[in-house]
């Protein structure tokens, strides 16, 4: 299997993500339990900074998986599919970070693991960054796309340049 730009620069970082990813939810679930069961985990920037930490983490964990089919596929409409959740993802995770950030400047106690969670969060915006852009090289050239310069019409095989499959739309009318 032949390693384009977008393949190998993709999968270290979906593997990275999805480390990041996991640690961060399970973190942020760990949280949020205690958050419910009434403890006092840290500042007032906490009780808004964890469930919008594990919605991001589990934004980003889809965009891993979305990633890994169009990895194994590489197709144009898996392409748009991984894109879009690691889009969305990204999104997500920046807001997660903008609340970290002001965690960390509100300062008060917090636990090691909140503020584990902190940096995985303003980390995970930089990787996720990275992983969007490696898929954004896909999507702007031909060179590097799914394609590889083969097009057939309608289809996003590929195949032998200028090569005509099918009837014409207009003997089959």
């Amino acid at each position: 299997m032949a390693c384009g730009v977008g393949r190998c620069l993709s999968t270290p970082l979906m593997v990275i993500n999805f480390i990041f990813y996991f640690i961060a939810a399970c973190l942020a679930g760990w949280a949020l339990n205690r958050l419910i069961d009434g403890s006092n985990l840290g500042n007032s920037a906490t009780r808004y900074f964890v469930p919008l930490a594990l919605i991001a983490s589990m934004a980003g964990l889809a965009s891993v998986f979305s990633g890994t089919h169009h990895v194994r596929v590489f197709r144009n409409d898996s392409l748009s599919a991984a894109h879009s959740t690691a889009l969305i993802a990204w999104l997500l995770t920046l807001l997660a970070m903008g609340l970290a950030c002001k965690e960390i400047h509100m300062g008060g106690p917090r636990t090691k693991r909140l503020k584990v969670l902190e940096a995985l969060m303003i980390l995970l915006s930089l990787f996720e960054l990275l992983y969007l852009l490696t898929l954004h090289v896909g999507i702007c050239g031909s060179k590097y796309g799914p394609n590889n310069g083969n097009t057939v019409t309608g289809t996003g095989v590929g195949g032998p340049k200028g090569a005509n499959y099918g009837t014409p739309a207009a003997t089959a009318v």
